[in-house]
């Protein structure tokens, strides 16, 4: 944070007795919090304009191809070529795990909406930071420390990095050791790092030709698959192989698993499957036009997603046998390219797959690079001035450089086994929480104790909508706090709820560092906190905070 003593007319004070009268997020230039002095429960009044991110046209380098690659790279990583025998497994059936995975697509459709609903209303980056911030007001600013804990220390890519070690060591023929794996890990962040730290119109560039190169190869393997099923010559499968039979009427459904634990098991799988169609949302400040973008983006890149999921499973299923993908020992994707191909395939078939992870881990750097910049322009951080620079390449260097140290830490230390699935899923429970938020407070903006917000924005998603995604999330925070059944156990060693716990912990980190440096401090040293805005040498507005002394009788 910096503190100042000077006092500005067009700010307002912060202090331990005080309510916001403004929102965080003015439109245009004025994007400050504001509060008086006295303290109230009420809902502020708010500034029915649009809140659009006062952001140089020059830094708005994102179009539309680039938003939905943004996306569509961030929900395809290793999912497509994995997660069918996953879900095969929980389903029981091959009807069964089409229906999961037209569930998903279900869920990521409502999820979509809401993103879009709150995207086109507040269009600036940030993600959910900005949505909590607009729906969660009081007490001031313990939304952006609690967010910004999570933010700042969540290494989003140690998972991927270490998935693209593997497979690009077996597309070398280099022996997969938990050293060699994560050497290559290292380098491959350091990569991502230097692409789009200093060289930003090449890594989109990059990215962008990932995101076509992977869609292209998806619509490929669903050509081919389809023309397995209805016997074009040359498509057939190996006769050294079991052959398929998962389309009659009595083999679809057979073996379906109606048990509960199972279900669920199998839908958290899939729901997870299609995160990330929020990922343009942590950018919006860097998109043209994005009211406009968005809204065209985020469905275009979710229905390529949903058309790759269910298509290429269709694909899956009609060339590899319901046994081989339950116990053929491989992903279904090396399945699929030795029955149709030959064995000599598995090699090419992990270099496909190794640039499918690195496009994910591109757009993931880019997405929570800008997370952390945000946080550093809200001024909650420490050094916030550091952390909100665009310096010296005209990209925020130090939030990449931050997500990419975590994430470095993260991978090098955690040893294969719990420790590693503990860090997977410690990442992302806390998005399920946030999209449990966003989608409440969204609610909430509907109601009539929130009229005085005015909330009226380009685009809205039925409420049905809404409460759909809302109780999917509910599902999502719950379902690791239930003992799971025999055989379903996330980890070895390591209780069940491990990672929930680290994770709600985590959050009760951010709610002490607001506490300390936004109440109890002030209050000890008798000022109060004025949050002003200041422009950057780039032309990027920031916020900083100034002690304002308070006045005894």
């Amino acid at each position: 944070m910096l503190y100042d003593g000077e006092t500005s007319s067009s700010s307002a004070t912060l202090g331990p007795a005080s309510s916001e009268t403004e929102p965080l997020l003015q439109s245009r230039s004025r994007f400050i919090a504001v509060a008086t002095a006295e303290r109230r429960e009420d809902v502020e009044n708010v500034d029915s304009r649009p809140f659009i991110d006062d952001v140089p046209a020059n830094k708005r380098r994102l179009g539309l191809l680039s938003a939905i690659f943004l996306i569509f790279n961030r929900v395809i990583g290793t999912g497509v070529f994995a997660a069918p025998s996953i879900i095969l497994n929980s389903s029981g059936s091959v009807g069964m795990t089409f229906i999961m995975w037209i569930l998903g697509a279900l869920v990521s459709a409502a999820g979509t909406a809401v993103y879009v609903e709150f995207g086109t209303g507040l269009p600036r980056s940030g993600g959910e930071k900005t949505y909590m911030e607009y729906a969660f007001r009081r007490p001031a600013f313990m939304t952006t420390c609690v967010y910004g804990v999570y933010g700042v220390f969540i290494g989003w890519m140690s998972a991927g990095s270490v998935a693209f070690g593997e497979y690009s060591l077996h597309a070398l023929a280099y022996e997969r050791t938990p050293t060699n794996v994560r050497i290559v890990a290292f380098f491959c962040v350091t990569f991502c790092l230097i692409v789009h730290g200093a060289f930003l119109d090449f890594g989109l560039r990059l990215q962008n030709a990932l995101g076509a190169f992977k869609l292209v190869v998806l619509v490929l393997v669903a050509g081919s698959g389809l023309l397995s099923l209805i016997g074009v010559p040359g498509f057939a499968v190996g006769e050294e192989y079991d052959q398929p039979d998962n389309y009659t009427r009595q083999t679809f459904w057979e073996g379906s698993n109606f048990g509960a634990n199972a279900f669920v098991t199998g839908m958290y799988n899939v729901i997870w499957s299609y995160t990330g169609y929020s990922n343009a949302n942590y950018a919006l400040s860097e998109v043209r036009d994005p009211v406009r973008t968005i809204k065209i983006a985020a469905p275009l890149a979710m229905c390529l997603v949903a058309f790759a999921y269910v298509s290429v499973n269709v694909a899956y299923f009609a060339v590899v046998s319901k046994e081989d993908m339950l116990n053929g020992g491989t992903i279904p994707a090396a399945l699929f390219f030795r029955n149709l191909y030959g064995p000599t395939t598995d090699r090419a078939l992990s270099v496909v797959i190794s640039l499918s992870i690195l496009g994910n881990i591109l757009s993931i750097l880019f997405a929570q690079g800008r997370v952390v910049q945000e946080l550093g322009r809200e001024g909650v951080l420490p050094c916030s001035a550091f952390f909100a620079s665009n310096k010296p390449f005209g990209v925020p260097l130090p939030g990449l450089l931050t997500q990419y140290l975590i994430s470095v830490l993260l991978t090098t230390l955690a040893p294969p086994g719990d420790a590693y699935l503990f860090i997977v899923n410690y990442t992302t429970y806390p998005h399920a929480l946030f999209n449990l938020l966003i989608s409440g407070g969204l609610l909430l903006l509907y109601t009539d104790a929130f009229k005085s917000y005015n909330w009226d924005p380009p685009f809205r998603a039925y409420t049905f909508v809404v409460v759909f995604f809302l109780l999917s999330n509910v599902f999502l925070v719950l379902v690791p706090m239930i003992p799971p059944s025999a055989g379903y156990e996330p980890y070895e060693h390591f209780p069940y709820y491990s990672h929930v716990v680290v994770a709600l912990f985590v959050g009760l980190l951010g709610v002490i560092y607001w506490f300390i440096f936004f109440r109890w401090i002030p209050e000890r040293n008798g000022y109060t906190l004025k949050q002003v805005p200041v422009i950057q040498d780039d032309g990027v507005p920031r916020n900083v905070f100034k002690r304002i002394p308070i006045e005894r009788d």
